[in-house]
């Protein structure tokens, strides 16, 4: 019989072993959230033992593959929160589109449905050609996913009523071909994303962006990470650059609010 729960202390343990062993740091993620998805994982796969479970994360860098994929969470869609994406349409992306190029960060990009999503609405205003799209995210797995463009077709009818919502312009399936149970979007979609890892926690800023996107992401951190993250992201933003996060998130109780403009309702911030 297996032990069913794991205690603060180890899961401590657990995260200072990762952080020396691999480089990634999960210290100051949300407690109780972090424990719950490690504590599922042990019991999903029934280790005997606390010292089997450590012993097994240190040392396989297959299994250490599968801890990072359960515990970081990808849950994703396509144009999730539709009104987002219309305020992307009709008040941030024209102000961009007489940039001479647009440079955007997708953090957090996960399987990439958020990227595509994106690359969608540029295309339809005849944006794409002078934008880029970099996507990053802490778990390599997923980006191997997000760099193929290939979704399953079980969630197109979800998209594809989210897309109509964020008022599309084009017919949802022109940007795909479906194959088997697969949709492969559009490589001319792909042609202006760069997927690479970024660990929001301990990796600096590597450009000048006039859009950063990172949604529902930060939900996970917890208050003084959450500042850490914003400070990287102050960094990276150009004057009078975008910041847009997710539902749930905000830049309400940051010391640097006030160098930042709410853009109407949605969670989107314009830099001063």
């Amino acid at each position: 019989m297996f032990n069913e729960t794991i205690d603060n202390e180890q899961i401590q343990i657990i995260l200072n072993d990762i952080l020396e062993v691999y480089g990634y740091d999960f210290l100051e993620y949300s407690h109780a959230s972090i424990k719950r998805r490690i504590t599922r994982l042990f019991s999903l796969d029934k280790f005997v033992s606390f010292a089997e479970f450590r012993y097994t994360i240190k040392n396989d860098k297959q299994y250490f593959k599968r801890f990072l994929e359960e515990i970081t969470v990808n849950v994703t869609e396509m144009f999730r929160d539709p009104s987002f994406y219309r305020a992307l349409r009709n008040d941030v992306l024209p102000t961009l589109g007489t940039y001479p190029f647009i440079r955007i960060w997708v953090a957090g990009c996960s399987t990439g449905e958020e990227a595509f999503s994106l690359a969608i609405v540029l295309k339809e205003l005849n944006l794409l050609h002078k934008s880029l799209i970099y996507a990053t995210d802490i778990n390599p797995a997923v980006l191997e996913k997000a760099k193929k463009g290939l979704f399953s077709l079980n969630h197109l009818k979800q998209y594809s009523e989210n897309y109509l919502q964020a008022e599309g312009t084009n017919d949802f399936s022109n940007y795909y071909i479906a194959n088997y149970s697969l949709a492969k979007f559009d490589q001319a979609l792909t042609s202006k994303m760069i997927f690479s890892t970024h660990n929001l926690v301990s990796d600096h800023s590597f450009n000048e962006f006039q859009l950063i996107m990172c949604r529902n992401v930060l939900i996970y951190f917890d208050k003084d990470l959450q500042h850490k993250v914003f400070n990287l992201f102050d960094n990276s933003i150009e004057k009078l650059g975008y910041l847009a996060l997710g539902s749930k998130e905000s830049l309400d109780f940051w010391p640097k609010i006030k160098d930042y403009k709410r853009v109407k309702t949605e969670k989107i911030w314009r830099k001063l």
